[in-house]
């Protein structure tokens, strides 16, 4: 069921022994099997990628058709400027109720879309959105002072007089203030909850910038696009407001999460169990994560992302956490009994990808935790899933004896490729990949790790045939606030 890659003086790929009495650091019974299935639930919704995109262009296709419907062509030069303020203002608009509309964690589009897409999507669209922003108070001030024939420090000092202004230009403060914070150099100097509390200011920010549209020529001058404009405001409020507290606040009522365990997996790395009712109407897959909030000191304030590392099983939830920080210790050190708010389930990194019959589960770290849900419940036969398993060391393999566990059960093959990332030898070359799976391009491939190490794969997984449609990874370290 195995197979050996060749070896290499500084490197020797492990292949994991299938029999019972195979060596490990502690063994493990095979899975349990899942109790029997009761009625099928509804189908989960989820809204593909190409069509969330598509939904977005036509959108700001109907903005730029709404602009052009309004134009009058002019060769004077300040009404030049005012048609190009115009265009870059509505679109700015919009933009904005984009990037609210990304982070709203709306289900449908969470589990379509993944939560790391959604991000980088955001993070683009930020970009995007503050250059039109600029664009448009460029245009604006140099039409104005065009029109009134002052120069640009006095039609700014004339255009602050008007409320809608003002209002927009706090409103774009707040948005440059998100922007730099939100810029990796910065990002990583601040803590979470100062880097979120700025990202709030994002709210305010397009309340600011609605009551300045309401007073432009644009919005206000029909009552068709003031009712359209509005509409899609308050159905993006709605949104936000239903399924970032409504819908959070409603399943810690229902489900009452607790702490009931926390057990050491690995040095520096824990596993917490969370018990609750009903668990199973959260409809979590494996390979999703949630937002988990444990009401303790220290940990109230912020939620975590964490994937699930098991199959939900007996109303319980459970999670394995690497210590990295003050956070991931603080969870280390919590007590059986500790109430838990847990938002979700997110992400797309779920069996439903999947579009071949084989599989192969590329882990690196503790980016294992996903992918060890997968290789328990993705359906297949024998030789149809092979999971590799990338560290330094045999004492950075987390869950060791359930992943060997697993393999025996569903007799899976199972590599660990141990050694250090700045060797001579790379595990994850092209040339490596093969020799361990060598259909290799006639898979799916499932991939968590971090962040080098997911680039340096995917780098790799490509030249050796395998196609980027067929590359599924989700990051979560990249992730919509």
């Amino acid at each position: 069921m195995t197979t050996e890659a060749r070896h290499h003086p500084l490197y020797t790929p492990v292949p994991v022994p299938l029999a019972p009495h195979g060596s490990g650091p502690r063994t493990a019974p095979p899975p349990r099997p899942a109790p029997a299935p009761g009625p099928a639930p509804a189908p989960v919704l989820r809204l593909a990628p190409r069509r969330l995109q598509d939904g977005i262009l036509g959108g700001a296709g109907a903005v730029a058709l709404l602009w052009g419907v309004q134009a009058r062509p002019s060769a004077r030069l300040d009404a030049f400027f005012a048609t190009g303020a115009h265009l870059t203002g509505l679109l700015a608009g919009y933009g904005v109720l984009v990037l609210l509309l990304l982070m709203a964690r709306v289900p449908a589009i969470e589990h379509g879309v993944g939560a790391d897409r959604l991000a980088r999507w955001h993070s683009r669209g930020g970009r995007y959105t503050l250059g039109l922003i600029a664009a448009h108070t460029v245009l604006a001030l140099c039409g104005y002072a065009v029109h009134t024939r002052t120069d640009l420090v006095t039609a700014t000092g004339d255009l602050l007089s008007y409320g809608a202004i003002a209002a927009a230009v706090a409103g774009t403060l707040l948005l440059a203030a998100v922007g730099i914070t939100s810029a990796r150099a910065v990002r990583g100097r601040l803590r979470h909850e100062t880097w979120r509390a700025v990202h709030l200011g994002a709210l305010l920010a397009a309340a600011l910038g609605f009551v300045h549209q309401l007073a432009g020529p644009d919005i206000a001058g029909g009552l068709l696009t003031r009712w359209l404009w509005s509409m899609a405001h308050a159905t993006v409020a709605v949104l936000l407001v239903w399924y970032r507290l409504v819908v959070p606040a409603r399943a810690a009522l229902r489900h009452d999460l607790r702490v009931s365990e926390v057990r050491d997996e690995a040095p520096g790395v824990v596993s917490v169990l969370v018990r609750g009712r009903g668990v199973a109407r959260l409809r979590a897959e494996p390979g999703q994560f949630f937002r988990w909030r444990f009401l303790s000191r220290g940990l109230w304030a912020t939620a975590l992302p964490f994937s699930l590392s098991a199959p939900v099983r007996d109303d319980t939830l459970r999670i394995t956490v690497k210590v990295r920080g003050d956070h991931t210790r603080r969870v280390r050190r919590l007590r059986p009994g500790t109430r838990v708010l847990a938002a979700g389930p997110f992400g797309a990194f779920t069996a439903h990808r999947r579009t071949r019959r084989k599989v192969l589960l590329l882990a690196g770290g503790v980016g294992i935790t996903p992918l060890r849900a997968l290789f328990e419940t993705m359906p297949g036969g024998p030789g149809d899933m092979t999971l590799l398993y990338r560290a330094s060391d045999e004492g950075g393999l987390v869950l060791r004896a359930e992943l060997e566990a697993i393999a025996r059960e569903r007799k899976a093959a199972l590599h660990y490729l141990l050694g250090p990332s700045d060797g001579s030898y790379d595990p994850l070359a092209p040339r490596a990949l093969r020799a361990l799976v060598p259909d290799l391009a006639a898979h799916d491939v499932y991939l968590c790790g971090p962040p080098a190490m997911a680039r340096a794969a995917t780098a790799s997984l490509r030249r050796a045939g395998v196609p980027a449609s067929r590359i599924h990874a989700e990051n979560f370290e990249e992730q919509a606030p």
